[in-house]
């Protein structure tokens, strides 16, 4: 994904006649690569990012004019060169998501399907708007006759906290509420009718010692049938340490196995009582044509681009922690998670990355990219060029929040690793 971002630039700097002197992935000593034309092509010994050195493209440098250097073009070729290596992040991004919806993929089934709901959680955002089980939402935001799917959509873009409002028709009768967005489809709109699938089953955990099984159908609970895996959480929480009678489906067997939930540490609020296991619901393939995942895919990276830059607002605003970021040490960690879940979970991954450093990149902050385009916007707002001493400031204080950020996620990183963080 770095090699990507520097490659933008570096097209477009050569596009407008700038002599590119380096192009590196990795910062430092120089390891290994090879010289062509003007440009040293090099693996450097810090694999934590990578950059292009372009001719006279540093102010505190001594410059001799020459037309192929960087600030010898005019501001517009500059800002371009600049937005370009964000620029090529997201159209790759976008080509990896419209590859993942074209090859297809298992999905939800309940997505494509109206919205009818078959109850609401304790408690939930869904239950405080008067939302019930029996009523169909026929309207969410601006859209009308909504399927699971495109309310999912609307959510996702829906800062949390933020209200959506809804139309909904109860034994034909229509009345207008708000929801109170959050993380969970669940939480905000109730749940359809579906299945409990358990897709995955932590070793050592109560689930395991039971005799609970990846694959196996849960279809009651103490006797009592569930419409929707959603309901199984609260059930858990509820019964705390007393055992759970599961009536499971395996096969084409029916078993009962008797489960004792676990008190457990979720890392962030009061201890949660579990029994180790992934849930889903029943689910469908689903493949898109080349039109329809293009369109998909630039919606998608929309989302994750708001969504990020919720994160940074927030962050700055101080109602979200440092400890929430993960550096190299985490983006490795996922990425091996990635792979060994398969192709499509590795390639959503380097999107998701992608849309990151596109986004983060385009904070005003020097050396960043962003902070590049506002001196650019600057200087042509003021028509003259700041000057060197006003430059060197403005750098040197940028670079010094960027290496406490950077300290603070590495060592955050670093804590991930001890078993008792």
């Amino acid at each position: 994904m770095v090699l990507v971002h520097e490659w933008g630039h570096f097209i477009v700097a050569k596009s407008f006649g700038v002599r590119v002197d380096i192009f590196s992935i990795g910062f430092g000593t120089r390891l290994w690569g090879w010289k062509r034309g003007d440009t040293d092509y090099r693996i450097s010994a810090l694999p934590l990012g990578g950059y292009v050195k372009m001719a006279g493209d540093n102010p505190l440098e001594d410059r001799k004019g020459d037309p192929n250097e960087f600030l010898s073009k005019p501001r517009w070729q500059r800002v371009l060169i600049a937005l370009a290596g964000p620029g090529m992040n997201i159209l790759l991004s976008i080509i990896l998501v419209a590859g993942i919806y074209m090859k297809g993929s298992k999905q939800p089934a309940f997505l494509d399907r109206p919205m009818v709901l078959a109850g609401v959680l304790q408690d939930s955002s869904a239950q405080k708007a008067g939302l019930a089980a029996g009523d169909h939402v026929i309207k969410v935001g601006g859209v009308s006759d909504p399927t699971w799917d495109r309310a999912q959509l609307e959510l996702m873009s829906t800062l949390p906290g933020h209200s959506i409002s809804l139309v909904v028709d109860r034994n034909g009768q229509e009345f207008s509420t708000s929801v109170t967005a959050s993380a969970s489809i669940e939480d905000v709109f109730g749940y359809t009718n579906d299945r409990l699938l358990i897709s995955a089953v932590s070793p050592g955990t109560p689930a395991e010692l039971s005799g609970l099984q990846a694959g196996d159908e849960v279809l009651k609970v103490n006797g009592i049938a569930l419409a929707n895996g959603a309901e199984f959480p609260p059930i858990v929480e509820k019964s705390q340490s007393q055992p759970l009678d599961l009536e499971i489906l395996r096969g084409d067997r029916t078993l009962h196995l008797t489960v004792r939930p676990a008190q457990v540490n979720v890392g962030s609020g009061a201890p949660r009582w579990q029994i180790g296991v992934m849930r889903t619901g029943e689910l469908v393939d689903r493949r898109l044509s080349f039109g329809s995942a293009i369109v998909e895919s630039i919606g998608m990276n929309a989302l994750m681009g708001r969504q990020i830059a919720f994160v940074v607002v927030e962050l700055f605003r101080g109602h979200m922690s440092l400890k929430q970021l993960e550096g190299p040490l985490g983006i490795a960690k996922e990425s091996g998670r990635a792979a060994r879940q398969g192709l499509s979970e590795l390639l959503s991954l380097m999107a998701m990355i992608g849309v990151n450093l596109a986004v983060l990149n385009l904070l005003p902050i020097p050396p960043l990219d962003g902070g590049h385009i506002l001196m650019l916007f600057i200087e042509g707002t003021m028509r003259r060029d700041l000057s060197v001493r006003i430059k060197e400031r403005f750098v040197t204080v940028s670079m010094v929040f960027l290496l406490l950020v950077f300290a603070i996620v590495m060592y955050n990183d670093v804590l991930r690793l001890i078993p008792h963080h």
